[in-house]
């Protein structure tokens, strides 16, 4: 039995499929079984996944059911005792399963350990940012406010953490571990059903191993869905926890709003960034007090993106955290 179970949910990327099977492949640390979710693609993923001849990959078909439904699908099949996830455009590099292994070998009270991610763009450049992951434990304020974690593709989560929040819907025949009501921001709920509702720590280990790749026309760029998504797991929380939806809510909502803002820079999409690094403000100030420079940064970002200074916010956002 394999130690671990690497996760692809695949949907219509079979143009960025074979990039990121060779770096799962690559992995320094062999143990593992490779499951890629067919999620209902009619590209010829399962064609091309049928005709790998690596013996540790597997095909895993079914209807759409979209990115929670895909992952729900891997982790039904998975057969190892740790978990990692990399969606179908994303890429990992070669030491980052060996490094979470050993974390998680060596941390008995961690659940789901992460990585920072680098930015790419569709040709696989680095676009210049990365989500930095914060050192030591992460707890649930640290998840809603500011999501180190970052993406999907940047977790290897012990498999009992999932399964402690593990759930089946009224009419389903099947376990959900991921909610597939989520469209986007399915991840975010998941890591805070972890934190807030079992015995499992949340830490990240330090390099950048995780290469997340951003896609104008993909879920990344949908700002307005993406917000809606956000409110949904905020909706949530508020369900699981009020005390602490209530205590926590302001300062996060200002936090996804100025996150969005700089997703929209990057699109070089100036009058929506700056309207949501206004509705930032309006919601709380917490991001400037407590990350002055980012936040006045983004904030100039957006005001002169808005005046047609693509170069200039190239040059200002060179080299800087996501």
């Amino acid at each position: 039995m394999p130690r671990v179970s690497l996760i692809v949910p695949a949907y219509n990327t079979l143009a960025s499929l074979p990039e990121t099977v060779d770096s799962l492949l690559g992995q320094t640390f062999t143990d593992f079984e490779l499951l890629i979710v067919d999620d209902g693609s009619t590209d010829g993923t399962a064609e091309w996944v049928l005709a790998q001849s690596d013996s540790r990959i597997r095909l895993v078909r079914q209807l759409n059911r979209g990115l929670a439904g895909a992952r729900n699908g891997g982790i039904a099949e998975a057969q190892g005792e740790y978990l990692g996830f990399c969606d179908g455009d994303d890429l990992w590099e070669p030491t980052k399963l060996e490094t979470h292994v050993a974390y998680l070998d060596q941390n008995n009270t961690v659940g789901l350990t992460y990585s920072g991610s680098v930015l790419i763009d569709i040709n696989g450049a680095s676009m210049g940012m990365w989500q930095k992951p914060k050192k030591g434990v992460v707890t649930p304020r640290d998840i809603l406010l500011r999501n180190p974690i970052g993406n999907g593709s940047s977790p290897v989560i012990r498999r009992q953490a999932l399964d402690d929040i593990a759930f089946r819907p009224a009419g389903e025949f099947r376990d959900w571990w991921f909610d597939e009501t989520f469209r986007q921001s399915e991840d975010i709920e998941c890591w805070l059903r972890i934190a807030l509702t079992t015995r499992w720590e949340i830490s990240g280990v330090s390099d950048p191993l995780t290469k997340y790749r951003i896609i104008s026309s993909g879920l990344s760029a949908n700002l307005i869905n993406q917000y809606e998504s956000w409110c949904r797991v905020a909706s949530r929380i508020t369900e699981i926890e009020p005390s602490f939806a209530h205590a926590n809510l302001p300062a996060a909502r200002a936090y996804q709003l100025r996150y969005l803002a700089r997703r929209a820079v990057t699109l070089s999409d100036g009058p929506s960034a700056l309207s949501l690094m206004l509705d930032s403000v309006k919601s709380s100030l917490h991001p400037f007090v407590h990350e002055p420079v980012k936040t006045l940064t983004t904030l100039a970002a957006a005001i002169v993106l808005s005046l047609g200074g693509k170069r200039i916010i190239k040059m200002a956002l060179s080299g800087r955290q996501a």
